[in-house]
């Protein structure tokens, strides 16, 4: 699974790359890594458990709140090998710091959003600035790391950390939501960023590729003109089928593609280094992560508006369940490493993701009893544990696959997939959830209903719940009842994915060696 680097490599410190041992410093600059990974953590689940509070004051529409949520994602998506790649070339730890500052400049922009609108358009600016923090992190740990089972252990606590921030968000956020408004959340972001300013320059080395040429400017925009349309016409033809306006920009998104493959291809210095797919654990592995990622994605979002608008639960108490979900994702980024020590990787990933399968199945039989709760949370456990395993040895693999002046880049595509993974997974699967609501309810609004309420509970439930008041008790039981139908449709959609990667994992990872003592000279 581990490439290994050549004897005569070294270390930003000097040390021979197969030999090499990590010391305080590297150790340190870890711990440092942490904060803005635990920041990206916080962020993805902070606003799921802020949405219900937010559009009551905000009132954005179903559409509005999908973009909210995921228009960090796909900008983060679109920009994530532009970066990746300049981070190569200008300073991986100049690129990182400039990043976290601009995160922290959007976040306070997004607390104080007067509308959906610029909220939206908030989230937005979040999502270039956080393109440039993940790829910077995972490329810093793999100039930190020389050693491969070091390196191993640095990408599973990696995955740990973001654990960390999975498992806190939702707790952090409901108890902020309980004290503060809903741009607390956002405003959180400021003192983690302050703080990696100010040690940055002390605890990480600064890295930037040898003899590395000039940004090509036109394939950045070429990537940006394949990537945003690709995700926009998906997360179309997601809420409205395959329609003109849906097919289209996915299809103009599909063509500027194939132009950017073509282009790199003829490069000198490509943006993207299009052989690294030559490499079958190199492409499997994205796979795996894009397909894993859809599905825990999507259903985090939906585990977190059933235990709130459904359940019952307050924001906090429903935080509370999400982060002891979320320790499955921990177990997962922790204990991984250290199996595929004596078990081949790729059974280790397609065991997890089997596992994850069977939570997957758990939350489709959800009803919207009470006693339900213990299933969703079980259920999500399961599929944060595989995804936990998969962060940590599928980064790995994709990472180790490549050589050190290309760790920018390869990071970048796994982060690519990951970000792009969370955002299609919610534009998919919160669409299809949606899809299964409105459809249910069609039939149970009544007829004396007035026309304002009327597209307020057909929307969503979370519209529905706003003017819960004002409604019939029966037609909000019924909303939840719908609400739960499409949260079953999602996660049976998942089920079958993962399920399918798992199989795919097994066969196709299954030569990888296990990693250990064996992966490394001394």
């Amino acid at each position: 699974m581990t490439v290994h680097h050549d004897t005569e490599v070294k270390s930003p410190h000097g040390k021979v790359a197969s030999s090499a041992r990590a010391g305080a410093r590297e150790w340190l600059g870890l711990a440092l890594l942490a904060l803005p990974t635990i920041l990206l953590g916080l962020d993805l689940t902070f606003l799921p458990m802020t949405l219900p509070t937010l559009a009551i004051d905000l009132q954005p529409t179903s559409t509005q709140s999908l973009w909210i949520i995921d228009a960090s994602g796909f900008m983060l998506g679109g920009f994530l090998i532009t970066m990746g790649t300049l981070g190569d070339r200008i300073g991986r730890r100049k690129l990182l710091m400039i990043g976290a500052a601009c995160f922290a400049a959007a976040s306070t922009l997004a607390a104080f959003s007067t509308s959906a609108e610029v909220l939206i358009a908030a989230r937005a600016m979040l999502g270039v600035a956080a393109a440039t923090l993940m790829p910077s992190t995972l490329a810093l740990i793999s100039t930190l790391f020389i050693n491969p089972r070091e390196r191993a252990l640095a990408f599973g606590l990696w995955a740990t950390i973001f654990g960390v921030g999975y498992a806190l968000g939702p707790v952090l956020g409901g108890y902020l939501l309980g004290q503060f408004w809903w741009g607390a959340t956002f405003l959180f972001a400021v003192p983690i960023v302050a703080l990696l300013l100010i040690l940055a320059p002390f605890l990480l080395p600064e890295y930037r590729t040898p003899k590395a040429g000039r940004l090509d400017l036109f394939s950045v925009a070429i990537s940006l003109a394949a990537m945003l349309p690709v995700i926009y016409g998906v997360k179309q033809i997601a809420a409205y089928g395959l329609s003109p306006h849906a097919v289209g920009p996915a299809v103009v998104g599909i063509l500027f593609a194939m132009l950017f493959v073509w282009r790199q291809r003829r490069l000198s210095d490509p943006l993207l280094d299009i052989s690294l797919f030559r490499n079958r654990a190199f492409s499997v592995a994205l796979i795996v992560l894009l397909v894993g990622l859809v599905a825990v994605g999507g259903t985090m979002l939906l585990s977190a508006q059933y235990l709130q608008l459904v359940a019952g639960y307050a924001p906090f108490a429903a935080g509370l369940w999400m982060g002891l979900a979320a320790l499955g994702m921990i177990t997962g980024g922790v204990g991984a490493p250290l199996v595929a020590r004596s078990v081949r990787p790729g059974f280790v990933v397609a065991g997890s993701l089997v596992l994850s399968a069977a939570g997957y199945v758990m939350l489709a039989v959800v009803t919207d009893g009470g006693v339900s709760v213990a299933l969703v949370v079980s259920g999500l456990s399961l599929a944060y544990l595989g995804n936990g395993v998969i962060a940590a040895l599928g980064t790995d693999l994709v990472v180790g696959a490549a050589p050190a002046e290309k760790a920018g880049s390869a990071s970048a595509m796994s982060e690519t997939v990951q970000d792009i993974g969370v955002s299609i997974g919610i534009a998919i699967l919160g669409s299809l959830a949606t899809a299964i609501y409105r459809r249910t309810m069609h039939d149970h609004i009544p007829d004396t209903l007035g026309d304002t309420m009327r597209v307020a509970v057909s929307d969503s439930l979370w519209t529905a719940s706003a003017m819960a008041p004002d409604l019939p008790t029966e037609l909000i039981d019924q909303a939840q009842a719908a609400f739960t139908l499409g949260f079953n449709g999602a996660a049976l959609a998942s089920a079958i994915s993962i399920l399918v990667i798992a199989i795919l994992a097994a066969v196709a990872l299954r030569h990888g060696k296990p990693l250990g003592p064996s992966d490394c000279k001394h």
